[in-house]
């Protein structure tokens, strides 16, 4: 993606009386309303984070507490439980939906840390390309020769069991990609000719970064973010299902866990293991059509 395909769509002139930021919102929305596959993946996405923000109003401690349900032990769907229950009789839509929360929050989060991380360093690797800029990309390099689930399972059982150790894990071992595009799109920006105008003008280094660089890699950190999403939920759920996120907490990692040493799966009670499987694949479906969607409105040469 270069920057004159991302500004394609903001580069047209606004509307007379309108602000031009919010016009190029307006193109944008239009665009994206065009892509079938977005609008999918954005009802996805809208629906699991209703759910998961509207998950207290309707569920409460005791309905995920063992100790105080009372409902069949792993029940097949029907009988007043639309899913089923677990190993303890607790509805699986409940467990299904409240663990939601903690798996979009982990995978939102992480990939917030990731954006933040990775674009940091990709624009001062691009800003300095001497020797900052090529000590930053060996550090780079060194991470990308790492493999990134080994590294996030002994990162995580090093910071000890638990929501924010995952969320950390997970950052430090995802945030090498956005760092190589971002650095690439800083040096195809920094050699058009408005920087150098701004710094015969006398902007620094922080004023050309700031206000020059990174609105203009913005598109494809945004991009980047949408599609880093889901494979943070992924590896959310994969260092959950081994043990390694909060004992006391629900999330679909956790589900699979529990389903899998407590004999969900010898007992035939697929709908415990099936059902947090899908809710992951729709969720990270969501983010992938949404991230594609964005993708191809920001650079309308791409083909598909």
């Amino acid at each position: 993606m270069t920057i004159s395909d991302t500004t394609d769509i903001t580069a047209a002139a606004a509307p007379a009386g309108s602000p031009p930021r919010l016009a190029s919102v307006g193109r944008f929305m239009r665009a994206y309303a065009k892509r079938r596959s977005g609008l999918v993946g954005l009802g996805i996405l809208l629906v699991a984070t209703v759910l998961a923000l509207c998950a207290p109003l309707f569920i409460g401690p005791e309905q995920l507490d063992v100790t105080k349900v009372d409902g069949p032990l792993l029940s097949a769907p029907g009988s007043g439980y639309l899913l089923g229950t677990d190993q303890a009789g607790r509805s699986v839509v409940d467990l299904l939906i409240w663990g939601s929360r903690s798996s979009l929050s982990i995978g939102v989060i992480a990939t917030v840390l990731t954006m933040v991380l990775g674009s940091t360093i990709g624009l001062l690797a691009g800003h300095y390309p001497g020797k900052l800029g090529k000590a930053l990309m060996h550090v780079t390099d060194w991470f990308i020769a790492l493999p990134s689930l080994p590294l996030a399972i002994s990162l995580a059982a090093v910071l000890g069991q638990g929501t924010a150790s995952i969320t950390i894990a997970i950052a430090v071992t995802s945030w090498t990609s956005t760092a190589r595009l971002v650095r690439a799109q800083t040096l195809a920006v920094e050699a058009r000719p408005f920087i150098e105008r701004a710094k015969v003008l006398g902007a620094g280094n922080r004023q050309v970064m700031v206000r020059h660089v990174l609105p203009n890699v913005a598109p494809l950190i945004l991009v980047s973010a949408t599609l880093t999403v889901a494979s943070a939920i992924l590896s959310e759920a994969t260092l959950t299902f081994l043990g390694l996120g909060d004992p006391t907490g629900v999330s679909w990692g956790s589900m699979l866990n529990a389903a899998f040493y407590q004999g969900a799966m010898t007992s035939g009670a697929w709908w415990y293991v099936g059902t947090p499987g899908i809710a992951i694949l729709l969720v990270v479906l969501g983010f992938t059509l949404t991230g594609r969607a964005v993708e191809h409105v920001l650079n309308p040469r791409m083909v598909g």
